[in-house]
C-alpha cells in the first residue's frame, strides 16, 4: 500500500466534531492527473500515486493504513439563511500530513461517497466540477493568492445523475485544514461552548500559534480570522474573481479560498457582475464580496463570543474592536494592490480617485478587466502603445484624459520605464481562466474523453504572468457569441 505519512490531529478532538467511516469504492477507477508539484512538496511519490495502488487511494477503493478517513461536521449560513448541521456530504478527511516545508496539511478525497451528512444526497461529483476546481485552484495559486490545491483527479467508472447521467470522478484537494466559519457556528448554535472552546484552542495551535502568547488569545484568532480574510477578498477583486457562493460554512479561517462551485473570472469590468446560476439576487456579486466576507466573520465573532469575556456586553464590545480592524486592512490590501496594478510604488491621497476614475471609466466602457490593466504595463513604458488600451473602451477617448492624469502621477514616482512595466507585468496577469475557454475545456473532457484542452489551459493559467508567443487565444476575451454568463454548482 502506498505511504502517506498521516500524522493526524483533528480525530483527537471528541467524536462529535466528525462521523467516521471509509469512502465508498468505485466501479473502475482511472487516472486523469497527478499534480506532481503538489505531491513533492507533501513528500510523497507522484509515480506512486499514479500506479495502480495509488490510484485506488485516490479513488477511495482502498484506504491506508495511517489513514483516518472522517466527515467533519459543520454548520452554515447559506445565502444568509442559517442551517444547522451542513457537513461533509460528499468528502472524506482522509487524513494529515507534513510537507516538506514543515506544514501542516490536509489531504482529502472530495466525491467519495454519501456520509451521514449527505442529506439524501449521493456524495458523488460529476467530472466537469471536479476538472473546473482543479484548473481554477490550480490558477488562483499562480496568481499568489491563497488557495486550497488539487493533488490529483481521477474518475470512477460510473456516473452520477444531476440533470443529466454524467461521468463521476473524485478529486483530492489539500488544505492548510478544512476549518470553517461554519464549523464554529455548529457548535455555537446548540450552546455548546466547550466544544466552541475546543476548536479554538485546536485553531490556534494550528494556524495561529502565536496568539497562545497574547494576552487574549481568542481575541488574537478572531483577528487573525478577520486580517487574513480581509486581505484574501482583495486579493480575488484584484484579479476580477467572483467566488460565487461565499456561505459560512465556505470561508476556511486559514485565509484560503476554499469551495470552488460555481466561481468564475469577470471579462467587461462590471462591479455587478454575477455568474452563479443559484445567486438570483446577487448576494455574491463581484463588488458585494468585501462586505459579505465582513458578514461572515461577524458571524464567526457572534460565535466566539463566550470566549471572549465572560460577560455578554463585554464580549460583544471586544467583538466589535475585532471587527472594525476589517475594513482598514482589506482597504490596505485593495488600494495598495490597485496602485501597484497602475504602476505606483509610493502612496498619495489622491491615488484612490485616481484609480476609480479608471474603474468608472472601464465599467462604461465595457473594458476588459484583465487586458486593460495588463497593457497599461506596456503603455507605463512607451506611450506609443496607448492605442492598445484605447482598443479595451468603446469609446477610446474615454481613456485618453485619464492617461494624461496618470502619467502625471506616474512622473512623481521612483524607478525607470521599464522597471515600473516589470513590476506592473509581475501583478496584472496575462491570462486568467477565461469563462468560455474552462466551459470549452470541460465539455471536452466530459463529452469527449479528451483531456487536451484542459491540460493546455492548465499550462497557460499556472504560469499567468508569462507571456508567451502561441497562447494568443487565452489572452483574449469571448466574443458575443461565446460568453459564459451563467455558471453552476457541481452538486
Amino acid at each position: 500500500m502506498i505511504a502517506f505519512g498521516f500524522n493526524n490531529t483533528y480525530t483527537r478532538l471528541p467524536d462529535r466534531f466528525y462521523a467516521r467511516l471509509a469512502p465508498t469504492p468505485v466501479a473502475k477507477p482511472g487516472l486523469v492527473r497527478i499534480n506532481e508539484a503538489v505531491a513533492r512538496e507533501l513528500g510523497l511519490d507522484p509515480d506512486a500515486l499514479a500506479s495502480p495502488e495509488g490510484i485506488a487511494v485516490l479513488a477511495g477503493n482502498a484506504v491506508p493504513a495511517d489513514a483516518d478517513p472522517i466527515a467533519l461536521a459543520y454548520a452554515g449560513h447559506q445565502f444568509g439563511y442559517f442551517s444547522p448541521q451542513l457537513g461533509d456530504g460528499r468528502a472524506l478527511l482522509l487524513g494529515e500530513v507534513v510537507g516538506r516545508d514543515g506544514a501542516r496539511r490536509d489531504i482529502q478525497l472530495k466525491g467519495s461517497g454519501p456520509t451521514p451528512f449527505s442529506r439524501n444526497g449521493d456524495g458523488r461529483a460529476a467530472l466537469g466540477p471536479v476538472l473546473r476546481e482543479y484548473l481554477i485552484s490550480e490558477a488562483m495559486a499562480g496568481f499568489g493568492i491563497p488557495t486550497t490545491r488539487a493533488l490529483a483527479a481521477v474518475t470512477t467508472g460510473q456516473p452520477v445523475y444531476r440533470e443529466t447521467a454524467l461521468p463521476g470522478a473524485v478529486l483530492t484537494r489539500v488544505a492548510a485544514s478544512h476549518i470553517r466559519v461554519g464549523t464554529f457556528q455548529y457548535f455555537a448554535s446548540q450552546q455548546d461552548e466547550e466544544a466552541v472552546r475546543l476548536l479554538a484552542d485546536y485553531t490556534i495551535d494550528r494556524h495561529d500559534p502565536a496568539a497562545r502568547q497574547a494576552a487574549s488569545p481568542y481575541r488574537a484568532l478572531l483577528e487573525g480570522v478577520i486580517a487574513r480574510q480581509a486581505t484574501l477578498v482583495a486579493q480575488w477583486l484584484l484579479v476580477g474573481f467572483i467566488h460565487g457562493v461565499m456561505n459560512t460554512d465556505n470561508a476556511a479561517v486559514s485565509g484560503e479560498t476554499i469551495d470552488y462551485g460555481p466561481c468564475a473570472f469577470m471579462d467587461a469590468y462590471d462591479p455587478r457582475t454575477v455568474f452563479s446560476s443559484i445567486d438570483e439576487l446577487g448576494r455574491y456579486a463581484y463588488a458585494n464580496q468585501p462586505g459579505i466576507a465582513h458578514w461572515n466573520v461577524t458571524r464567526l465573532a457572534e460565535a466566539m463570543l463566550p470566549l471572549l469575556a465572560p460577560e455578554t456586553d463585554a464580549a460583544v464590545e471586544i467583538a466589535k474592536e475585532c471587527l472594525a480592524g476589517f475594513g482598514p486592512r482589506f482597504e490596505a490590501a485593495y488600494l495598495g494592490g490597485l496602485r501597484r496594478k497602475i504602476g505606483l510604488q509610493s502612496a498619495e491621497d489622491e491615488d484612490r480617485a485616481l484609480i476609480q476614475d479608471l474603474l468608472s471609466r472601464m465599467k462604461d466602457n465595457a473594458a476588459d478587466f484583465t487586458l486593460t490593466f495588463r497593457k497599461l504595463a506596456a503603455a507605463a513604458a512607451d506611450p506609443a502603445t496607448d492605442s492598445g488600451v484605447r482598443a479595451e473602451f468603446t469609446d477610446p477617448s474615454a481613456y485618453d484624459g485619464w492617461a494624461t492624469a496618470w502619467r502625471t502621477r506616474l512622473g512623481r514616482d521612483a524607478g525607470t520605464a521599464e522597471e515600473r512595466r516589470a513590476a506592473m507585468e509581475a501583478v496584472n496577469p496575462a491570462y486568467i481562466p477565461r469563462n468560455h475557454l474552462v466551459e470549452e475545456a470541460l465539455e471536452a473532457a466530459v463529452s469527449h474523453q479528451d483531456y487536451g484542452p484542459f491540460e493546455a489551459m492548465l499550462a497557460v493559467v499556472t504560469r499567468p504572468f508569462e507571456e508567451r508567443p502561441g497562447l494568443e487565444r487565452y489572452a483574449k476575451p469571448p466574443l458575443p457569441d461565446q460568453r459564459v454568463l451563467r455558471t453552476f454548482c457541481g452538486t
